[in-house]
């Protein structure tokens, strides 16, 4: 089958090379436009467009997704399907209509639960136990349209987003397939999203990075978890942020530590980390970055920063 891919992040990577290494022809690579990146803010290209060129494969990169220039090079490859996988903006009808199997998407979450922008974060962040990958048939409304394939994976206690993402897309990137496989012989279910199950993922607010310590321990690892590595928790201290990678909720003797209110180090851990003190319970850091430096276990965190029990965090 011909087929053009559109994506972005590293995520939609995984399943452009599942494409160029399975039996599909892959035409065509559109992808967002290139974006500055690191400390210089330099031009980037997306993983996808790196990918793309390294293939020799044809890439576009269209401001408009409307513009009649860019939709008429689309109809010139003449593709069969369109998989679209994280490319970060909804598509118009010109575009969705244009392929005779339809476009299709890979989503990672176990649709109808989670449309939206960042359904891996939200999964972890709501302290779900188990998410998945879905491929569906677009429509205009977002990620609404019928159900093709699903796999369910389960999300352990201590796995972060940047985990969860580099497992469902190695899962897509073969649902992805499958998928393709299916609609070409003319076998691929379609299946009704149910609406009163929908749930939605918005995309991510800075507002939302800063730890709440007034939550209770289990929701703030939680928090931590989903937003790691990127954009990445914080808290502050001595008005300078902080930023945590890693926690756990502290399950050890509580009998000998202070009281404290939230947000106060309770403990310090030479050997593992220091305990802050939550709306309920206690969250034990692991693993942290200060200002300008590198990320670190929080064991190596306290030799080179003194940290006191009785300080405040936030």
């Amino acid at each position: 089958m011909k087929v053009v891919f559109m994506g972005t992040p590293e995520f939609a990577a995984f399943c452009l090379r599942a494409l160029l290494e399975s039996r599909h022809q892959v035409v065509g690579v559109v992808t967002q436009l290139d974006r500055p990146r690191g400390r210089g803010k330099k031009l980037a290209f997306s993983p996808v467009k790196e990918l793309a060129i390294k293939q020799g494969l044809p890439v576009l990169q269209p401001s408009n997704l409307a513009d009649p220039t860019f939709l008429n090079i689309l109809k010139g490859w003449e593709p069969q399907a369109i998989a679209v996988v994280a490319f970060g903006r909804l598509l118009p009808p010109a575009v969705l209509s244009l392929p005779p199997y339809g476009c299709i998407n890979v989503h990672a979450s176990l649709l109808p639960r989670y449309r939206g922008a960042a359904p891996i974060q939200r999964a972890i962040m709501n302290g779900e136990k188990e998410t998945g990958v879905t491929t569906m048939y677009m429509v205009e409304k977002l990620d609404a349209g019928d159900i093709i394939l699903q796999e369910k994976v389960s999300i352990p206690p201590e796995m972060t987003a940047g985990e969860l993402e580099q497992e469902l897309a190695a899962r897509g990137a073969r649902l992805l397939v499958r998928t393709l496989d299916l609609i070409e012989s003319g076998q691929a279910p379609r299946i009704p999203q149910n609406e009163e199950l929908a749930t939605y993922a918005p995309p991510l607010r800075p507002e939302e990075e800063r730890i709440n310590w007034e939550e209770e321990a289990a929701k703030i690892v939680d928090h931590v978890r989903g937003l790691s590595p990127l954009p990445g928790a914080y808290t502050l201290r001595g008005g300078e942020r902080l930023k945590v990678y890693r926690a756990r909720v502290w399950e050890g003797e509580k009998e000998d530590l202070p009281k404290g209110r939230p947000g106060q180090v309770t403990a310090v851990f030479p050997r593992e980390g220091f305990l802050v003190r939550a709306g309920e319970g206690e969250v034990l850091i692991l693993e942290v970055q200060p200002p300008g430096k590198r990320i670190m276990s929080a064991v190596e965190y306290l030799r080179g920063y003194r940290l006191q029990v009785g300080e405040y965090l936030g």
